[in-house]
């Protein structure tokens, strides 16, 4: 089998697909075969993200998705089953982020990124996970961060979530594991993407530092790792939280 028949059949779902991590995400499991469902709030940037899967010859859909809205998730998996047959892999991805000292930090700037990096996530699972059932099984992907494991200063609500999103993809992963669908997570240390762009050169001189590997990571890295773990290979693997992040938690 060709890394081009690896996912052929199948149908994957990818959130926050319109740049960076997303859209690596949406073009590596296109480019294994799969029909992919590019899912952002961004239609602009989603819809070039479809654009570059159907000129490498792949299928793909745009699907505007707010994932802190239950319905728009709903109305988005149901649309991508409808379209192309089934649901068999996701990786959810969509984040934000919003600095400040925990005390200085609004309540609606804790609120704003906790409702899109953690109870998005649960959203998507919550309408995804049916739907692998239905198809017979499937894999989820989560992104979680570094920072799911450890502290950064100004990122509480940020790091607050990715905490939860690693706690919910055990769970998940536990529950569904007898039925078919295995729920991993990933967990990128500083990979160059437009979202990572914005942040002060002094802070990331510091994570850059502790990246032993002795570089940034680039996006398709992260969504290699992320098709990996959809794959058959990783057949074995549910509940865990896979690093690519340079080294960063290993010291």
């Amino acid at each position: 089998m060709t890394t081009s028949e690896q996912f052929a059949g199948r149908v994957a779902m990818v959130t926050g697909a319109g740049s960076g991590i997303g859209r690596a995400s949406a073009l590596a499991f296109a480019a294994r075969g799969a029909a992919v469902g590019v899912c952002d709030v961004n239609a602009e940037g989603g819809k070039e993200t479809v654009s570059l899967i159907e000129g490498a010859g792949g299928n793909a859909l745009f699907l505007h998705t707010d994932v802190a809205s239950g319905d728009t998730v709903q109305e988005a998996v149901d649309t991508l089953v409808t379209t192309f047959g089934g649901l068999h892999f996701a990786h959810n991805n969509a984040g934000t982020y919003a600095m400040g000292l925990t005390g200085e930090l609004s309540e609606a700037e804790f609120t704003r990124v906790v409702n899109v990096n953690l109870l998005g996530v649960f959203l998507c699972m919550r309408h995804q996970i049916p739907r692998m059932l239905e198809a017979g099984g499937g894999a989820i992907v989560n992104t979680a961060s570094v920072w799911a494991h450890a502290a950064m200063p100004t990122q509480s609500a940020y790091v607050a979530s990715k905490h939860g999103v690693a706690g919910l993809t055990k769970t998940a992963a536990v529950e569904y594991a007898a039925q078919g669908v295995r729920v991993n997570a990933v967990s990128p240390g500083y990979i160059d993407t437009p979202m990572t762009a914005g942040n002060p050169p002094d802070r990331m001189a510091v994570v850059l530092s502790r990246q032993v590997i002795g570089r940034a990571g680039q996006p398709e890295e992260v969504a290699a790792a992320a098709a990996w773990l959809c794959s058959d290979e990783a057949s074995l693997i549910t509940g865990a939280d896979l690093n690519v992040d340079g080294g960063y938690l290993a010291h």
